[in-house]
């Protein structure tokens, strides 16, 4: 599957008419995080119809809202910057009987020019050790932000939830990996569930390429602006490695980034996970 190229439509509408991916009409990329092994603990996996990813919500319509409220969804975390949601004219939709936290990874002063020319050259290259150093800005930034969604798991465990940023790929990827990370899923299945936004996104890559066509950057590369297509599987692989070496793994990235201790990273993990076998109905009963 080349990076740089459309996917098959009825390839990309097989795919997202099955879980992990949901329907909610008017937002892309969106997964339930739910249904996956746990090779800590046999016979458990990440509770279903709990944990959503997806990308921005500004454009959910109204059949979309009520799709929330059939889920059970009733608190969003948004990853976005202030800057961000200005620039894109994308601000948070108003649903009634959801509450909206805005958790930013990045802060305003991360969104400078030069910042974002860095940022910027880093996605174009679409090589993995770029997206190693764009991660390590997100874990090294995300701390607080992380940390009120692992609070939300700890503390609210009948509370199910939708995290997002505007792509729901780097810094949605990068919080959906810890979470599953901490709840014993393997690293395969977690570069496997990271790669689906290769297709989640297709149905926006028209709006996508224009969006980054007013980038000077990719105005003259096409290349470079295709480039933020790539979801490859070995670049959440080469992540979770990072994870290991450079911050002691998922625990110790937790511990020292987001001031949550051992008791409470117990507490997350009997939350994210249930019994293989009513956790399997409940899927069967949301597909």
């Amino acid at each position: 599957m080349s990076d740089l190229e459309p996917l098959d439509p009825q390839f990309v509408q097989e795919q997202l008419s099955r879980l992990p991916f949901v329907a909610i009409p008017g937002v892309i990329n969106v997964r339930d995080l739910g249904g996956l092994s746990s090779h800590l603990f046999p016979n458990l996996i990440t509770k279903p119809g709990y944990i959503y990813r997806s990308a921005e919500l500004s454009g959910v319509t109204d059949e979309g809202k009520i799709r929330f409220k059939e889920l059970g969804i009733t608190q969003v975390f948004d990853l976005r910057s202030d800057t961000e949601i200005a620039k894109y004219n994308t601000p948070g939709p108003d649903i009634e009987g959801i509450e909206f936290t805005h958790v930013p990874v990045f802060k305003k002063e991360d969104y400078s020019p030069e910042m974002m020319a860095k940022r910027y050259h880093l996605y174009a290259s679409g090589k993995t050790e770029a997206f190693m150093e764009l991660y390590s800005q997100i874990l090294d930034h995300g701390g607080p932000a992380f940390g009120t969604i692992l609070r939300h798991v700890r503390d609210k465990p009948t509370v199910p939830f939708i995290v997002h940023c505007t792509a729901g790929k780097d810094r949605t990827g990068v919080i959906a990996a810890i979470l599953l990370k901490l709840a014993g899923v393997n690293n395969d299945a977690i570069a496997k569930d990271y790669a689906l936004t290769r297709v989640g996104r297709e149905p926006a890559r028209a709006m996508i390429i224009e969006r980054l066509s007013k980038e000077p950057l990719f105005a003259s590369n096409n290349e470079a602006a295709l480039n933020m297509f790539t979801c490859r599987d070995t670049t959440m692989s080469a992540f979770l490695d990072l994870m290991d070496e450079k911050y002691s793994g998922v625990e110790g990235y937790v511990k020292q980034f987001t001031g949550l201790n051992d008791e409470d990273i117990s507490t997350i993990r009997q939350n994210l996970l249930v019994p293989a076998t009513a956790a399997e109905s409940s899927v069967r009963s949301k597909a």
